[in-house]
This record gives C-alpha cells, structure tokens and sequence, in this order.
C-alpha cells in the first residue's frame, strides 16, 4: 500500500514527466491544426485547402462541397463519405512529419485535377 508521501511523490512525478514532454516537443493536447477543405470551387474539379503547410500533430479536416457533382476527400488512407452540393463532413487524423496526397475518388475526378499535396513539417 501507497502512504501519503508516496502518493504525493508519484503525483508529483507524473506532473513534472508531462511537463517536460511539452516542453521538448512531446505531443500535447494543444497540437491541433484545422484545416478547410472545399471540393468543387472555384472549378467543379478543384479542391482547395486552407493550409498547405503546417505542423505535425492532430489535424481535423473540415470539408465542404460547393461543387454541382457529389464528391470526397481522401487522403492518409482516411476518406470521408461521398458529399453531394452543399454537404459538409470533419475527418480527423494524426499526421506525422512528410508529405501527404489527397484527392477525390470518385471516379476521373483526381485525373481531372482533384488532387494535390500538404506539407507536414
């Protein structure tokens, strides 16, 4: 069994560990990047980004489509579901340091231009 002392050395440990973790670069739970996504403007067969480059780390994608087709937005092997004109949906993932792909899937879609690259640094 654990006295008060230990308890209170244990606690104390854990603080100071987490501390340093931020301190030297660790993952926090401040380490969020959004980034929006819109499918389908200015050009049907378009998807621009808000951000191209940025940090490692969570990253949440929040996704529109202002196109006249339906289309999707894949990219780390994560891919949200078909949206048609005017739908929107949040894809959320943890990027490491490199350089990722996305595109649409649907069928012609990235061959016509609905692709591009982000930057993880």
């Amino acid at each position: 069994m654990f006295r008060k002392g230990s308890a209170l050395v244990v606690l104390i440990a854990i603080v100071s560990l987490v501390a340093a973790m931020s301190a030297f670069g660790g993952s926090s739970s401040t380490d969020v990047t959004t980034v929006n996504v819109t499918l389908g403007k200015p050009s049907e067969f378009k998807i621009t980004v808000s951000k191209k480059t940025f940090g490692k780390g969570i990253t949440t994608f929040k996704v529109t489509n202002k196109g006249a087709l339906s289309h999707d937005f894949k990219i780390s092997g994560r891919k949200t579901r078909l949206l048609s004109t005017g739908k929107s949906a949040t894809l959320r993932t943890i990027l490491k340091k490199g350089k990722y792909a996305f595109l649409c899937t649907v069928p012609g879609h990235a061959a016509a231009g609905m692709k591009g690259v982000i930057v993880v640094k």
